[in-house]
């Protein structure tokens, strides 16, 4: 099948003129005609109605027009793919990642990225899955990593996982909590900082208070920036949720003490990198998957 009278074709459909189409795919207007004419009879079905004055698709054309964008857009990719690898380079993408994958992956990541490929141009957009999944849908995003424990079974997504980290809960040294084993119910009394939780979270938490049943947990402080949270915690008597990669440097200087909770048994992390179904993902997009599982290893070991 010619790409080039698919392109024509998918210029008929989107102007619903020969004449304008024919410009757009420099073409006088009866060889753009002869194409389109070709490419039916190749087929074997008529593709658009012309009535006097009016272009329609058929329903045979709505059909083939779906599939010729996306087969269009694939050579375009394909394309550039080539092009890059030619000149040595990858490009450019963008991608999501979960906070918590922010604050222990991307440290590991990023840097080397930009050391193997420092004309690799990047933008990186923060929230939990469900932010991301609309982000991705919208194609704004190639691809993201998350924490992907909740997402529902969905055929129109590929999701490869890489790991997970188990949660834990920490204080500030000197903390009234700190070097005694407590409670869930103590560590409420001070409050909780944890990036955006979802409600099947936040019901877990309730279920391990006690709470009510369909009541979920008050959390004190909801933020995606683990930065921002562990100068919370640091400076008040806030207790963080977070796992020990997301914590390393203030264990290590002992700056935040990991609590002894009882009954704490909230389950591991489950690290997903998530694509939509059936896409080509471009060079700098495979680079920065690879990046991040490798990252994820060296946490995860």
């Amino acid at each position: 099948m010619d790409l080039r009278r698919l392109e024509h074709v998918v210029a008929l459909a989107d102007t619903l003129h020969f004449a304008r189409a024919a410009e757009i795919a420099h073409l006088s207007q009866p060889a753009f005609s002869r194409s389109i004419q070709a490419i039916e009879k190749e087929l074997g079905v008529r593709l658009f109605d012309r009535d006097v004055g009016e272009v329609r698709p058929t329903a045979a054309g709505d059909f083939l027009i779906q599939r010729a964008r996306k087969l269009l857009f694939e050579a375009r990719c394909l394309q550039r793919d080539v092009d890059l690898y030619r000149d040595s380079q990858l490009g450019d993408t963008a991608f999501g990642v979960g906070p918590l994958l922010t604050a222990t992956l991307m440290p590991r990541a990023l840097p080397e990225l930009r050391r193997q490929y420092p004309q690799i141009a990047l933008r990186m957009e923060v929230g939990n899955w469900m932010q991301l999944l609309e982000s991705l849908r919208a194609e704004s995003i190639e691809f993201f990593a998350a924490d992907v424990r909740d997402m529902p079974e969905d055929a129109s997504l590929d999701i490869r996982l890489i790991g997970g980290q188990p949660p834990r809960l920490y204080v500030r040294a000197g903390h009234p909590l700190a070097g005694r084993t407590c409670t869930l119910h103590e560590v409420w009394a001070y409050g909780i900082a944890v990036p955006k939780p979802l409600s099947p979270t936040k019901l877990e938490l309730s279920t391990l208070l006690g709470l009510p049943a369909g009541q979920e947990a008050t959390i004190a402080l909801e933020c995606d920036n683990y930065d921002v949270l562990k100068t919370v915690v640091r400076t008040t008597d806030t207790v963080l949720g977070a796992t020990d990669a997301a914590v390393s440097e203030e264990l290590e200087a002992g700056t935040l003490m990991r609590l002894d909770v009882q009954g704490w048994l909230s389950p591991t992390s489950s690290t997903g990198i998530v694509r939509l179904h059936g896409r080509t993902p471009s060079p700098a997009a495979e680079a920065v998957v690879a990046a991040i599982v490798r990252a994820a290893r060296a946490i995860n070991v």
